[in-house]
């Protein structure tokens, strides 16, 4: 029902008021009434009613005042001024308040309720127009979180000034305005089977993004697929330790609630004063976040964790080399799932986990180098690349060891297998994707008149978890996956406006919108006309 408010200081009139219209049978609720604005305000911010009906010359606050306070708090609440004022200026005022009519005492309940019911429509109007923006937000909720990743990229590769970084920041609901920031680099994986572990995984994803927006200060831009770049904002050192460990707890609470078997690793980077210093602290966690292929999981860690030790270390047992038969397998998994930006770090950390006096040694590099070797052959066979593939970009080991006469000439070495490694591998995942790509959009041709389909059944057509799923879909398409079925069912509303005779409700359902309404207010978002005005036009 459509709430209606009544402020008059004569009783006997706001008691006709209220008692000559039936107002439940007419759709309305009376909300509440006052004898004059100061008693009224309080009331109607906590009503909100949709229709403000009030007279002007009251005590201690009079209409015009009350009119002015309820539009500024309730923008779009409708206002009726009743009033045996008929002077101009009065009118006037009213006018530029944005007050929707004027009556002048006496007002029949015949003429009152023709006045309400008019204004009537345009409150259903907004209430429906409302609904459709918001449904059409939250389609629209994948493309938001798409700008915010390229947000972030142009604010790392420092390609907007500051006054442009906090500019679009606000059109994407973060005010970025602060006196110290730091970034954290957060990533969650397990082991998880079928549909049940893909919708635990995709609640588990949700929690994480719903509990860090609601943090004041804190904002999350996706990274990969099962991470995130968070950003902190504090006005100083105490302020940014309290939401690093914050961050830190919501996450592990999150994990610890989940029936799946799921890990997470948070890398803290520097605090920086600037805006455009943020890649600085990105870079530092990056260096840190190299040491999830090291270090245990399910802690944050910053680069004063990594520099006063307090990471555990390794006694090394070189009789046996068994530092190096334990980093082989560190050294496999970061082959299988790390970026190639991210070799020089890890060869880095890596080199220092073997130890700086066993590096020096020219029979342990040789070692190393040749159990990284072999590491990356088996790597590169077991997703189908012969081992010769590795000889042709690297050159044949058992060629190279004299090459090997310093640390650094040791690390560049590894750092080009470990690079051409992911790098192959990465061709091999491209190629993957490409044919789950057409997989999938095969699925949505043939289903997008099914008003159920959705990121997560598309995505389960093709057995991938939904963000998953999002990211390559965004990544090789470059558009969102909601973007794409929008794109998908416009153009064959296109092509049923021009050649049939069908009505917009039919064609609506026709190509997957149960909601003719929300189509047609779809259509004119993506195509700048209404349906009709397509099919005039064609």
């Amino acid at each position: 029902m459509i709430k209606v408010f009544i402020v008059e200081s004569d009783t006997a009139v706001r008691e006709e008021i209220k008692n000559s219209i039936k107002w439940e049978r007419e759709g309305y609720e009376v909300a509440g009434e006052a004898s004059d604005g100061e008693l009224a305000y309080p009331m109607i911010v906590q009503e909100r009613p949709d229709i403000l009906i009030t007279d002007i010359k009251m005590p201690f606050m009079d209409g015009l005042e009350l009119s002015r306070l309820v539009r500024q708090e309730l923008p779009d609440i409708k206002i009726l001024i009743v009033s045996g004022c008929a002077e101009f200026e009065y009118a006037r005022e009213a006018i530029q308040i944005g007050v929707e009519d004027y009556l002048l005492k006496p007002v029949s309940s015949a003429e009152l309720l023709k006045v309400l019911r008019g204004v009537s429509v345009s409150v259903i109007q907004e209430w429906e127009e409302k609904e459709l923006l918001k449904k059409y937000e939250e389609d629209m909720w994948e493309n938001r979180e798409y700008k915010k990743e390229e947000f972030l990229t142009r604010i790392l590769t420092q390609s907007l000034s500051v006054t442009e970084i906090l500019a679009q920041g606000k059109i994407l609901s973060m005010d970025l305005s602060a006196r110290l920031y730091n970034a954290i680099l957060l990533k969650i994986t397990g082991d998880f089977d079928g549909a049940d572990g893909q919708n635990h995984m995709l609640d588990v994803f949700t929690d994480v993004e719903r509990t860090l927006e609601e943090q004041k200060g804190v904002y999350y831009f996706r990274r990969g697929l099962e991470g995130w770049v968070v950003l902190c904002l504090a006005e100083d050192e105490r302020q940014m330790n309290y939401k690093v460990e914050s961050v830190g707890e919501c996450i592990n609470r999150i994990i610890s609630s989940c029936p799946l078997q799921l890990e997470y690793f948070g890398a803290v980077g520097k605090p920086v004063l600037r805006l455009r210093e943020l890649k600085d602290s990105v870079d530092e966690a990056e260096r840190v976040f190299a040491y999830r292929y090291l270090k245990k999981w399910n802690q944050m860690i910053g680069s004063e964790d990594i520099s006063e030790g307090i990471m555990d270390n390794v006694e090394l047992d070189l009789s046996s080399l068994e530092i190096v038969r334990q980093d082989r397998r560190v050294a496999e998994e970061f082959m299988r799932t790390g970026l190639k930006g991210e070799v020089t770090h890890f060869v880095n950390e890596f080199f220092g986990n073997l130890g700086e006096n066993n590096m020096q040694s020219l029979f342990f590099r040789q070692y190393v180098t040749m159990d990284v070797y072999v590491t990356a052959a088996a790597v590169l066979e077991s997703i189908g690349y012969d081992s010769n593939e590795l000889v042709s970009r690297c050159g044949d080991f058992k060629h190279m060891v004299r090459t090997f006469q310093t640390v650094e000439q040791t690390k560049r070495y590894i750092s080009n297998v470990m690079g051409t490694a992911i790098e192959l591998r990465e061709g091999v995942s491209k190629y993957t994707n490409t044919s789950l790509l057409k997989a999938a959009r095969s699925y949505i041709e043939h289903n997008f008149d099914n008003e159920e389909i959705s990121l997560n059944s598309v995505a389960a057509s093709v057995n991938l978890s939904p963000n998953y799923f999002s990211t390559i879909f965004s990544q090789e398409m470059g558009q969102t996956f909601i973007e794409y079925l929008t794109q998908v069912r416009m153009k064959k509303a296109k092509e049923l406006l021009r050649s049939s005779s069908m009505k917009t409700s039919e064609i609506a359902y026709a190509v997957g919108y149960k909601d003719a309404h929300y189509f047609s207010y779809l259509f004119k978002k993506t195509q700048k006309c209404t349906p009709r005005e397509f099919k005039s036009q064609a």
